[in-house]
């Protein structure tokens, strides 16, 4: 089978959105398939529009013989994705990944938002995010399936976007500075936290490629994430693969499937995250985590992933 797969990042860039398209296009080849990636690169600093025209270009005349594309975003690849699809009948298993709309819009208004009160509370959008929206409605419901990483974003969508269920699917996981991370009341409530127990210190990891994150991961002592919101975050699942502690935002998909073995806080609450953190720096509560952490069974490898992908083709 011949197989596209198109991201908007790819390695070398660094981010899990990158790591994830490498691993699956490995996976592909792993198993006898023909895999072409096709990324933005320097398209990445066109402007919205001309950067899409441009992939859209780029993906016309590259889906000769193509049999099935498999595009990594929503919006900045799937838009162009799923026009060129309809031109030459291809059929787009769409993975979601975060939500474009949700991030951009805390990003730009500085509005701390988890993206469950972004949909909840339908916040005045201007007229671009109103396109933004539109848009994404229309990659979703015209893409052949699509794919989220939990339940938890899929049950998001299908109520905001008015997506067709049996068109949904479910395919688990095997940073920059930017407002949905949270940084600047993680800082705040670290300092506050430093002051009861000047010993603790905080590392930021941003920019640095997957073998240095892994490498800070084994290293330390324990992690944190309080993101306003996460859908299914990597770096969590590589804390847990080194059996280290975690902290980590509510606000994400992974809270019922890790409640037990992590320390979940409120992302908008300074003192809930300034509690947690000094809570794992006693010695007693530290080695409880670890050892529940050693004693929980997950596992979901690149080849599973990959056949889910091959098994939602075949139902198409």
């Amino acid at each position: 089978m011949k197989i596209l797969i198109a991201t908007g990042i790819f390695p070398p860039d660094i981010g899990g959105p990158a790591q994830y398209a490498k691993e699956l296009a490995e996976e592909f080849l792993r198993q006898g398939h023909k895999v072409k990636v096709l990324a933005y690169k320097f398209k990445k600093k066109l402007p919205t529009g001309i950067r899409h025209l441009f992939y859209f270009l780029r993906l016309f005349f590259s889906l000769g013989g193509i049999d099935l594309i498999i595009a990594l975003d929503t919006f900045s690849v799937g838009l162009p994705t799923i026009l060129a699809a309809r031109i030459f009948g291809k059929k787009t298993i769409l993975r979601t990944g975060g939500d474009f709309l949700w991030e951009n819009y805390v990003q730009k208004t500085g509005n701390p938002l988890t993206i469950k009160d972004f949909y909840d509370k339908k916040p005045k959008l201007s007229l671009k995010f109103k396109l933004v929206f539109s848009l994404s409605k229309f990659v979703l419901k015209n893409s052949s399936a699509i794919v989220f990483s939990t339940k938890w974003q899929r049950d998001i969508f299908i109520k905001n976007y008015g997506l067709d269920f049996n068109k949904t699917f479910i395919i688990e996981k095997a940073g920059r500075r930017i407002k949905i991370k949270n940084l600047s009341l993680l800082e705040t409530a670290f300092s506050e936290a430093q002051k009861q127990n000047s010993s603790i210190k905080l590392n930021i990891s941003e920019k640095i490629s997957h073998e240095n994150l892994m490498e800070k991961i084994k290293n330390c002592y324990a992690v944190i994430l309080p993101s306003l919101s996460e859908i299914s975050p990597n770096f969590i699942l590589d804390a847990i693969s080194f059996n280290k502690p975690f902290i980590l935002t509510k606000e994400t998909g992974f809270y019922e499937k890790l409640k037990e073995i992590g320390l979940f806080v409120d992302p908008l609450d300074k003192e809930d995250i300034k509690n947690k953190i000094l809570f794992l720096t006693d010695g007693k509560n530290y080695l409880e985590y670890k050892n529940r952490i050693s004693n929980f069974k997950f596992g979901h490898s690149w080849k599973e992933i990959a056949s889910e992908f091959l098994d939602i083709y075949k139902k198409l």
